[in-house]
């Protein structure tokens, strides 16, 4: 680059400016420098030394800076008058940087931090500068070294000092001043100062990026953990891929270490791999791999020490490996702040944060992670009361303690409680520590049997065995009613494994005789009795639908196939109806679950009020018996048909019911839906959108406990983002689809197409425009072989409409005219029609303004007028086609304006009206007679706007005023500002006319300013 000229060099270095910050950019700064040099153009130089500081800032390289900002040092000590206000401005500017960096280079000795600050508040005070930044940079420089004392009187001297151009902006300064209060352990303090970057009210390049990452611990140690959530969804979206954030990042991954979340931090800390090694910048390099060991230390505690691979240099590291690496190399650099420092400081500091415990067993974010291999539960079943009161455990023997396991799991078993599952593995481990003579054969038989149940659940092959021996066992010692309730379990597990429709009934009937065969005194027979006709009548039409199928297989014939469906469920809801009166005084519960497959029944036969009351009446029961974890299945479904029916607030109070008798349930599917279900019947209400966040984001927890990540966790999710997206959360709405996109875009075509528009509008929201586009096209392309093209033009438009807010002009007008070609094809789109053609005639000016262009935007425009006037012939009186119409007639005379300010020349600051004085240059550049003629025409069309506007009425006032202004402007170039005052002056008397509350407040002050002005 040595050879390069100095014009050469000027556009390299604006190139350099649009780069991504890193490694590259800084090297191609360090040329460009070098080559600026060589050529001997001093400004030149300069302005290269200053491109090269900025990339070193805003990089892992910071450090760096020192070198190009000595040098540009040297070129102000040598001659100050060489540089204008601005480049003294960006010297002076760029003091406090390097200071910084001087204060994070260990190497650097003490004295010459504390010279380099001395030296900086001699020239700022020769310059006229305040002493706030310079106080700012001793406070940073006392807090490193461990000088609380004079760290405490910097802040103070900070705040009291003046601010001025040298101080750094509001939310940068707001950061420092919470980060001084969270240091000295006043969590409260630090929030509340970092409120006005938080709230968005204080914003810059890094802000609030890094205060949403600072303020992640405290806001957990003040027990405030939704704005946890929300500032890492927010902040680590902000931060991600910013080499100059690492420190940021590492805090977003401690956060994960410190609540839970695992899985998401590994994810974070693969997405910034690259980082994990040695870097030039050595304090970010302490900051990062910081937060990055608290994470490796949670793995290895968790038992993925020895499993998990991660990146390092080209190579892959255990948990352990690699966390050895990191905190040798985290404590070598602290050891040389200490060195340095003369005190342990900043060790301290550093191993008491690989000290911190996790501050919540499990923060659910609503984000989708990869499960951890073999990764520990993270929620432990729900305790399980017992109907009647069971003595505490003693602690005499593990005799004692297994009787008293047994007698609750008994219990909860008889009652059929969610939570025996987890009483009798409890169980089992406590026998486990018995020699097998201690136990008694009962209890080995029920264990047995507890086995056998499980493998059944889990669809195990040996499950029907394993329930034969637990029935043999119960034989043995004459426990029948177990004996028989194992019979029943045998027909379920041939019916579920497929079994031949004949072998079912046989075990069904064997059952059924081993219940009735009980002894009639025994209490347990009529439940017994009961359970095996339930269970009979329950997979009696899944028998008669197998043999169905192979009889249509066989013969061909199934017209009368829906005929038997209907009377298949007739006969069956009567067989239900029967059952419940014998049974409901008896046997509620079993009543109760007999209701709630009646209510099914009756909503296949298409009869949804009278299921509704079927589901209630089974959840009532249910309560009533006092088995309230029964009544959510019915309430659930009940809340869904309400749903369906249009009828939310219904829907909610069964939901809500739903969730209070959840309570006891212990398997995560049921605990995930009934959330759900509430979720979605809050959506639906105006101010139901917070609420319904919190029950989609812990029912998406426990869809990730169930396994059902990519199902109803997904589905949880999506309705995360709804609620989010309707509290104007976008970013983290975002962030969760993100997260679970290829999930949800595998459940059908149009929850795909949905979801991409969804994410594109959340994108289009944050302002993440080509990201954006992206999704819209992605829609468009999954319905580009619908009948109807609309869809497709639409989301090709929602594309097009992104690009055109970015440089990515060619793509932009190639997706306008696509969507363009779309609404033609289908017709009866001239609304879209024009604002695609007024779209692509700004468009067409984008890149510069010259007599073509202009001509080409023009002609766009007129041809947007001609599709609206057409539509008009045929619809005279619709009054979008008249507002459409009238906004093209006011965009084509800002055309003109346009072509017009282009030749003129630069207008005086703060001058957003023009006036006479600007013309000149443009009468000149267009001939006298065409800039008059130009002029005419801008007004003719502002009137016909401005009238139709009228016509419009009072919802388009603010567009009519515009175009006044705009004419009125325009007559004071031609010369005529007395028919500009005219203009408005009329405008105002019919303002003033109109009732309260109709113009906006702004209008009438707005008014008499621009008459104000048009008379001076």
């Amino acid at each position: 680059m040595s050879n390069m000229t100095p014009e050469e060099i000027r556009k390299a270095l604006h190139e350099n400016h649009l780069l991504p910050h890193g490694a590259a950019r800084n090297a191609q700064a360090e040329a460009l420098a070098a080559a600026a040099e060589v050529c001997g153009d001093r400004a030149l130089f300069r302005n290269a030394l200053v491109t090269l500081i900025d990339a070193y800032e805003y990089s892992s390289e910071r450090t760096r800076m020192m070198v190009p900002f000595a040098r540009l040092l040297q070129e102000y000590d040598r001659d100050p008058g060489t540089f204008d206000r601005g480049e003294a401005h960006s010297l002076f500017w760029r003091f406090k940087w390097v200071s910084g960096q001087i204060i994070n280079s260990p190497e650097i000795p003490l004295s010459s931090a504390a010279g380099y600050l001395e030296d900086m508040e001699r020239r700022y005070r020769l310059a006229g500068y305040s002493e706030r930044a310079v106080r700012q940079s001793e406070y940073y420089l006392a807090d490193a070294i461990g000088d609380d004392e004079r760290a405490e009187r910097a802040v103070a001297a900070w705040q009291a000092a003046e601010r001025d151009e040298m101080s750094d902006c509001h939310a940068c300064e707001t950061n420092s001043q919470g980060a001084f209060w969270a240091t000295k352990g006043d969590d409260a303090k630090a929030i509340e100062i970092w409120e006005p970057v938080l709230a968005g009210k204080q914003t810059c390049r890094e802000e609030p990026h890094r205060v949403l990452a600072r303020s992640l611990l405290p806001l957990l140690h003040q027990g405030r953990f939704d704005e946890a959530r929300a500032h890492h969804l927010r902040g680590y979206r902000l931060a991600r891929g910013n080499e100059s954030l690492l420190r940021s990042i590492g805090q977003h991954i401690e956060f994960c270490a410190l609540t839970g979340n695992e899985a998401r931090g590994l994810e974070i800390l693969f997405d910034h791999d690259t980082h994990l090694k040695p870097l030039t910048d050595v304090k970010a390099q302490l900051d990062f791999h910081g937060g990055v060991l608290v994470l490796l230390e949670r793995l290895a505690t968790l038992g993925h020490g020895a499993g998990a691979s991660v990146p390092y240099e080209g190579s892959a590291r255990s948990v352990d490996e690699l966390y050895a690496v990191l905190r040798a190399g985290c404590l070598d650099i602290a050891h040389r702040f200490d060195a340095r420092n003369g005190n342990s400081r900043v060790s301290d500091r550093f191993l008491a944060r690989l000290g911190r415990a996790p501050l919540v067993d499990v923060l659910p974010l609503g984000v989708r992670s990869s499960a951890l291999p073999q990764a520990a539960p993270t929620a432990a079943p729900t305790p399980i009361p017992a109907r009647t009161p069971v003595p505490a455990d003693p602690d005499t023997s593990v005799r004692a303690g297994v009787d008293a396991s047994a007698a609750r799991a008994r219990r909860a078993r008889e009652q059929g409680h969610p939570g025996a599952d987890a009483l009798w593995s409890e169980l089992a481990a406590r026998v486990a520590a018995l020699a097998e003579s201690e136990v008694d054969p009962l209890l080995s038989a029920d264990l047995a049997d507890h086995r056998a149940v499980s493998a059944a659940r889990a669809g195990a092959p040996e499950a029907a065995q394993l329930l034969a021996a637990a029935r043999d066992r119960y034989r043995t010692l004459g426990q029948a009613e177990r004996a028989a309730l194992a019979e029943l379990r045998l027909a379920g597990v041939a019916a579920q494994t497929g079994a031949d429709p004949a072998e079912t009934r046989r075990l069904l009937a064997t059952a059924v005789r081993a219940a009735e065969a009980l002894d009639p005194a025994d209490p347990a027979r009529a439940l017994r009795v009961a359970r095996a006709e339930l269970t009979t009548i329950r997979l009696e039409p899944y028998l008669r639908s197998i043999e169905a199928t192979h009889e249509h297989d066989e013969s061909g014939h199934d017209h009368e196939h829906e005929h038997e469906q209907d009377h298949g469920h007739a006969a069956l809801a009567a067989e239900l109806d029967s059952f419940i009166t014998s049974y409901v005084g008896a046997l509620p519960d079993v009543a109760a679950e007999a209701q709630e497959m009646l209510g099914r029944v009756i909503l296949a036969q298409g009869d949804p009020e009278r299921a509704l009351s079927s589901l209630a009446a089974s959840a009532d029961r249910a309560v009533a018996a006092g088995y309230p974890w029964q009544a959510v299945d019915a309430l659930v479904l009940r809340a869904g048909v309400l749903l369906s029916l249009g009828r939310p607030e219904e829907a909610e109070e069964a939901a809500r019911s739903g969730l209070e008798h959840s309570a006891e349930l212990t398997d995560p599917e049921e605990q995930g839906v009934v959330r759900l279900t509430l979720a979605d019947t809050l959506l639906r209400r105006r101010d139901g959108a917070e609420e319904a966040a919190e029950h989609a984001l812990t029912a998406a927890h426990w869809f990730d406990q169930a396994g059902l990540s990519a199902d109803g966790g997904a589905q949880a999710r999506l309705l995360l983002a709804r609620a989010y997206a309707r509290t104007e959360r976008y970013a983290d709405a975002a962030e969760v689809v993100q997260s679970t996109l290829p999930d949800l875009l595998e459940h059908g075509e149009q929850q795909a197409v949905f979801v991409r528009e969804f994410l594109g509008d959340l994108l289009r929201e944050v302002r993440e425009l080509p990201a954006s586009a992206e999704q819209y096209l992605h829609a468009a392309e999954l319905t580009k072989d619908w009948e109807d093209p609309r869809p497709q033009a639409g989301f090709a438009q929602a594309a097009a409409d992104q690009l055109a807010g970015t440089e990515l002009v060619r793509e932009a007008v190639a997706a306008y005219e696509r969507a363009l070609e779309l609404y033609r094809r289908a017709g009866g789109a001239p609304v879209a029609e024009a604002r695609i053609l007024r779209s692509l005639a700004w468009l067409a000016l984008r890149e510069e303004i010259t007599a073509d262009t202009v001509a080409a935007s023009r002609a766009l425009m007129d041809e947007a007028a001609g599709v609206l006037e057409a539509a008009l012939a045929a619809d005279p009186q619709d009054p979008e086609l008249w507002a459409e119409l009238a906004q093209t007639w006011h965009q084509s005379a800002q055309v003109l304006d346009r072509q017009v300010r282009a030749m003129e020349g630069p207008a005086e600051e703060n001058d957003d009206e023009g006036g006479a004085e600007n013309a000149a240059s443009a009468i000149t550049a267009l001939g006298e007679t065409e800039f008059t003629a130009l002029r005419w025409e801008e007004i003719r069309l502002w009137d016909r706007a401005a009238a139709v506007y009228a016509e419009l009425g009072h919802d388009h006032l603010e567009d009519r005023f515009q175009c006044m202004n705009n004419a009125a402007w325009t007559e004071q170039e031609l010369g005529r500002p007395e028919a500009g005052i005219e203009r408005i002056t009329a405008l105002m008397e019919e303002i003033r006319a109109l009732p309260e509350g109709v113009p906006q407040e702004w209008m009438l002050p707005n008014a008499e300013r621009i008459i104000a002005r048009l008379r001076a």
